[in-house]
């Protein structure tokens, strides 16, 4: 596995904290106004569950045990009306948030793009194009699904618990606060849950990006596994990467479900108080049935959004550990760029001169160029010639300024490369590769490529 891929870098913050508030400030900000509309909708749905709730006291104490006929059908159409607004704004707010989700999303998915076009070709001989692609595409699909729900869910089930939670407390505070008593343990568990899941989600993407970089091996070179009869080698190769994502992702299921049996537990422990507590109330006189009845009501309602929110925690982390994939790369910076004050290459005579040039491609290698000075004259066709591994690639690469010299100068024109800006310094260049690279695109736009202003005469 490549160092590149799975070191953090160092001096950055990748707590749940900062990379929340980072996704927030960054990508969210552009629809705050978006966010805001959705946001009213996400409290009309919630402030109608609530009251549902505080109706079947009621619809109890008056209706069926008070037999007061006149308020049947009124009781019936208020109950009918929650439902009704709470449908029609909850399609509201999943719609816009969703939209928003996936908008993010996008952004994030084209600002990797774009950083990671922006760095040398060092990085991308240091890192698999399986392994970019499965961050620009698994990665942020991990993180689709975490924006997604997350901003659809998270509010709406939070500020749902919150009306619940205020209308038992009015209620009855001590009833409350029984029923209350198991939420610490639930809310830690869960916690030590959402970690483990961040955890597994950084493997399993890594796992991922392992497995697509393998198959675009394999199937660019099929014809090389075909002359050398090796499917069942690769078959066993790509089985065990596909075992290993398979094994991740089961540990993922198990860590989440691991939830389930705890929070039932808590969730009976809970009912029981309050049936005990609130059964002696009522046979005290100190509560009507209407009033226990609304309140176990109320505590049944808050239970599910409970619970979706410890389920949307687990999606929340899952995405966070695809997150913090996706921000390593993004904040990534190009070793080679314009130095301050680089000037515009403008080229009269087009000779190239190397002087005394040095390079080597890693700290431990050995020099691919060693004190090398040639002169490449203008106007002329010149021929770099010798056995493989001799460096004429190497020469080619730093004349377009790919890598940098270690030692010595290249000068076009009299101008060092290093001094001017890379943009002007490519633009007096074209590269013909022995590799031929077919864009999916046009024959005309292939032709033309790099160089979007060209006529139709000049392609042609």
């Amino acid at each position: 596995m490549n160092k590149n891929t799975q070191k953090p870098q160092q001096g950055i913050d990748f707590s749940t904290w900062s990379m929340v508030k980072r996704l927030a400030g960054v990508y969210l900000r552009p629809y705050v106004r978006k966010l805001t509309i959705a946001l009213s909708f996400m409290v009309v749905a919630s402030a109608m569950t609530a009251a549902f709730a505080w109706l079947v006291e009621p619809v109890f104490d008056r209706v069926l045990v008070g037999q007061r006929k006149g308020l049947v059908v009124p009781m019936a159409f208020a109950v009918f009306a929650c439902f009704l607004i709470r449908g029609l704004a909850s399609y509201v707010h999943t719609l816009l948030m969703n939209r928003i989700g996936q908008c993010i999303v996008a952004d994030i998915q084209r600002d990797l793009f774009s950083s990671l076009l922006r760095l040398d070709l060092r990085f991308f001989h240091g890192n698999p194009s399986g392994q970019l692609v499965s961050r620009i595409i698994s990665d942020v699909q991990a993180v689709r699904g975490a924006v997604s729900d997350t901003l659809t869910g998270m509010g709406r089930n939070l500020l749902t618990l919150l009306f619940l939670v205020a209308l038992m407390f009015y209620q009855d505070w001590r009833l409350a606060v029984i029923s209350f008593f198991a939420f610490p343990f639930a809310a830690i568990f869960v916690s030590w849950i959402g970690r483990r899941l961040r955890k597994i989600s950084k493997n399993i993407q890594a796992e991922t990006g392992i497995l697509t970089a393998l198959l675009i091996q394999i199937f660019q070179g099929v014809r090389q596994v075909k002359a050398y009869d090796t499917e069942s080698f690769e078959q066993q190769r790509s089985g065990m990467a596909i075992d290993r994502v398979r094994d991740l992702n089961i540990k993922a299921i198990r860590v989440a479900t691991l939830a389930t049996p705890f929070n039932e537990t808590l969730l009976g422990l809970a009912v029981m108080a309050v049936i005990i507590y609130g059964g002696y109330q009522v046979s005290a006189g100190l509560l009507t049935v209407g009033e226990l009845t609304s309140f176990i009501t109320a505590f049944a309602l808050a239970y599910e959004p409970m619970k979706r929110l410890a389920k949307l925690n687990n999606t929340l982390q899952i995405g966070l550990g695809a997150g913090e994939r996706i921000f390593e790369m993004m904040d990534k910076r190009p070793e080679i760029r314009n130095r301050p004050g680089a000037g515009v290459l403008d080229v009269k005579k087009p000779e190239i001169v190397f002087e005394h040039v040095s390079f080597g491609y890693g700290l431990d290698e050995e020099h691919a160029l060693k004190d090398i000075s040639f002169t490449l004259p203008a106007g002329k066709v010149t021929a770099l010639v010798g056995p493989s591994g001799s460096g004429k690639t190497t020469a080619m690469n730093l004349v377009a300024r790919f890598y940098d010299v270690l030692e010595g100068h290249i000068l076009i024109d009299g101008h060092d490369i290093r001094e001017v800006t890379l943009e002007s310094l490519r633009r007096h260049i074209a590269l013909v590769s022995q590799d031929v690279t077919i864009f999916d695109d046009t024959v005309k736009a292939n032709i033309a490529y790099g160089r979007p202003e060209v006529s139709d005469d000049d392609i042609h």
